[in-house]
């Protein structure tokens, strides 16, 4: 076999179409051994002897796509410094672009012995781990371009890859559950059909199961256990592992931008699947654990967690933001995705020990020609002290608005709550983004989401129902804010039945017509249940797949309709805060008003009791540009909200707001937007707003 020394950049294995350069980064080490692997097993060790600035690397001629690899590290093992080298273990690339195989948790997978932790376990780890695979880097993406929606046009749709696709009936059967599947005309129908822009999809980085969960016969469902930040899943791909899934998730990116959906990928920095200091040595621990990981200052055999999975990456250390930031460009230039939702991203801010958002992982996201320029969300908060974080992040970044969240459900399941904070949930939270210069779509507004209960669930169910997880139902939040409308769970009762369906569509409606980024979790708009779940992470099965065949369609009808409104009415989706002031028309651009149609007063603000409202929204007062220059103008429309348990007659305002409206939305009815029947009231008329519903008027 010829040798090259070949260079230290870029990092992991290049095919170059003549051959792959392989470099590795690693400070301790002593000395890296390149591993190629055979179909029979055989391994060829090829020593890494050139090292420039503590990159290992070497290049070797005719090796190409398919080729599966990895390294062996030797240098020091002293666990109270810190240091676990050891060339027993076969390690995965950090910087590998496809991983074959899975772990399958033997005891060669781990430094020590099991059930002695002082005790080293010398044995070799090569055919119980996975495997590293050069990948052909070439593409035809067929003049792709990204769709670019700016945030105020977009609705995101969080998705998992299997959940969304494994059981539809018109997918064949031999790809569902896979990117391919995603890709599938038939699934590309049914989101620009609802009305989505964005597909945010649950982790694709190459994740693994976790040992305690394979014993239990479970799985990491949801995939936050990454161990390749450059590697799509593999086992989302249809076509094979040797670098195929690349070429699958690729084609999957082209079909989605063909309909003018964006690829949002939730990406998970904080951590790694290698767990605290009794997990196994796969990768990052074996090359460089101090560089690597935040360790215990007093005694570095043991791990900082802020993320509760065991261990942190350490987001000061140049190689680890550098790995950092190489992935995410990997992602957009190379895979053409078009943002990220940061999982835990509070936990990426603590470059010492405080949240900063001073930290040099959010200067290096704001001076990036590539990764400042696309969609960047954050989950604001973590585990750790002081983690949570929502509407401190900087500009250019979103988040996952957790208090418009809690906010929406507690309305409308009637705990008492003041309206002031539900006024500034739906109008686009200004006290919380509007101080540092970011606008209403700084919110991503949801209600739902993977964690916790389903749309159909937070109407069902008051507890959680984790007993299938293996954890004595001790796993999952406790406080859920959620209302099971009188009967836990399953039920045959018609009126229970009712008040559910039309709770889903208070919820539903109350999010699409708020301002800000609306969030919906896959398969909400079909009634998925995951049977009082709310922490299903390790349930790969029908309780997690979506039920395409006993989806609710009037739900779904209802929910599409909803859409195409918020679609046609910049109203809805505004580029700026409300003031409140009175426009040159002498109307404000929102008003609060009382359900006898007069203006809200302090005391009602500060009230509890009375709960129903209506919310005057003025089209005519979006003092807007579009993004071609044009005047952006739309009609007015009048929110009725009664979340009460008794129906109410509220007042239709006066003619300084309108002199005549037409009902194009009613929750209690259920009836799509377009299936209204022709309702016009005119000002000071009466409108019964029937318990628990919301009505939306239009200015005729």
């Amino acid at each position: 076999m010829e040798i090259w020394p070949g260079g230290p950049y870029p990092l992991g294995a290049t095919y170059d179409g003549s051959g792959t350069n392989f470099a590795l980064f690693s400070e301790i080490a002593h000395r890296v051994e390149l591993c190629l692997l055979s179909e029979d097993g055989t391994e060829v060790r090829v020593p890494m002897t050139e090292r420039d600035a503590l990159i290992w690397h070497v290049y070797l001629p005719r090796v190409g796509p398919g080729q599966r690899y990895g390294f062996r590290v030797h240098g020091p093992y002293e666990l109270s410094s810190g240091l676990r080298c050891d060339p027993a273990k076969l390690l995965i690339d950090p910087y590998a672009k496809a991983l074959a195989g899975a772990i399958d948790w033997a005891p060669a997978c781990f430094s020590y012995q099991l059930d002695d932790p002082d005790a080293r376990n010398t044995q070799d780890s090569a055919p119980h781990t996975m495997h590293s695979v050069v990948i052909n880097p070439y593409f035809d993406w067929q003049e792709d371009r990204a769709p670019r929606r700016p945030y105020h046009e977009t609705v995101i749709y969080e998705a998992h890859v299997k959940g969304l696709t494994q059981t539809h009936p018109d997918i064949p059967e031999e790809i569902r559950g896979t990117y391919a599947a995603i890709g599938h005309p038939v699934m590309v129908a049914h989101l620009t059909t609802l009305g989505i822009t964005a597909l945010e999809l649950m982790p694709v980085h190459q994740f693994i199961d976790d040992f305690a969960l394979v014993t239990r016969g479970l799985s990491n469902y949801w995939g936050y256990n990454t161990i390749g930040f450059l590697a799509p899943h593999n086992a989302y791909s249809s076509t094979g592992e040797r670098g195929e899934q690349v070429l699958e998730f690729k084609a999957m990116v082209r079909d989605l931008h063909r309909a003018g959906i964006e690829v949002i990928l939730d990406v998970v920095y904080n951590h790694t699947a290698e767990g605290n200091h009794l997990g196994p040595t796969l990768a990052f621990r074996g090359i460089d654990n101090p560089a690597y990981y935040r360790l215990d200052e007093s005694d570095r055999t043991f791990y900082k967690d802020t993320t509760g999975t065991g261990n942190a990456l350490l987001m000061r250390n140049p190689h680890v933001l550098q790995l950092v930031m190489d992935s995410l460009r990997y992602w957009v230039l190379e895979m053409h995705v078009d943002g990220f939702r940061f999982d835990l991203a509070a936990s990426l801010a603590r470059q010492f020990h405080d949240v900063d958002r001073l930290s040099a992982f959010f200067d290096l996201v704001h001076q990036d020609p590539v990764i400042s320029q696309v969609k960047l969300i954050a989950e604001p908060w973590d585990v750790g002290p002081g983690g949570y974080q929502v509407g401190n992040f900087p500009p250019r970044w979103t988040e996952w608005n957790g208090r418009y969240r809690d906010c929406i459900r507690d309305f409308w399941r009637g705990e008492p709550r003041t309206l002031g904070e539900f006024a500034a949930r739906i109008s686009g939270s200004s006290d919380l983004y509007e101080t540092d210069g970011r606008a209403p779509y700084a919110s991503i507004n949801f209600v739902t989401a993977h964690d916790g209960f389903t749309l159909r669930d937070l109407v069902s169910y008051n507890e959680k129902h984790n007993l299938a997880n293996g954890e004595n139902n001790q796993d999952g939040d406790n406080h859920n804010r959620s209302w099971n409308s009188g009967v836990e769970g399953p039920t045959d009762n018609a009126e229970i039945l009712a008040v559910r369906s039309r709770q889903q569509r208070n919820l539903l409606t109350t999010l699409l017509v708020s301002q800000g980024v609306p969030m919906l979790l896959h398969g909400d708009e079909l009634g998925r249940t995951q049977q009082g779940n709310n922490n299903a992470y390790c349930q790969d099965s029908a309780l997690t797949w979506i039920d395409w065949q006993g989806a609710d369609g009037e739900l779904l009808a209802f929910t599409r309709s909803l859409l195409a409104l918020r679609a046609a009415h910049p109203v809805f989706r505004r580029r700026r805060f409300f003031t409140g002031q009175p426009t040159s028309a002498g109307v404000p651009d929102i008003a609060w008003l009382r359900p006898d149609g007069s203006a809200m007063t302090d005391a009602d603000w500060g009230a509890s009791s009375e709960r129903a409202m209506a919310v005057f929204l003025n089209g005519g007062a979006i003092t807007e540009l579009g993004l071609r220059g044009e005047q952006i103008s739309d009609q007015s429309f009048l929110l009725l909200l009664n979340p009460g348990d008794k129906d109410v007659d509220m007042t239709v305002p006066n003619g300084d707001f309108g002199s005549r409206w037409e009902v194009v939305l009613d929750t209690a009815t259920g009836l799509p937007v377009d299936d209204r029947p022709d309702i016009s009231l005119h000002a000071g008329a009466f409108r019964t707003v029937e318990a628990g519903s919301v009505v939306v008027m239009r200015r005729a």
